[in-house]
């Protein structure tokens, strides 16, 4: 069975988001969100990224959801 590390996942949304040159703010007003919780949240490996935000991130990083995974 595969898993998704999500500490190195986290840090691979991060690699990812500053290599675009965004800032959290940024992908804040991307998705909407009220606050940044949930993108820190990605970040530090406490929450994965619903299906739909991953697809929109992929989008946005100009990869594929799999690029962002880390099993």
């Amino acid at each position: 069975m595969v898993s998704i590390n999500m500490e190195a996942t986290g840090k691979n949304i991060a690699r990812l988001r500053e290599e675009n040159g965004l800032s959290v703010k940024d992908l804040q007003n991307i998705f909407g969100f009220a606050t940044p919780q949930a993108i820190y949240k990605w970040q530090r490996g406490q929450a994965l990224p619903t299906v739909d935000n991953l697809a929109l991130l992929a989008e946005i990083f100009h990869v594929s959801v799999d690029e962002i995974l880390v099993k």
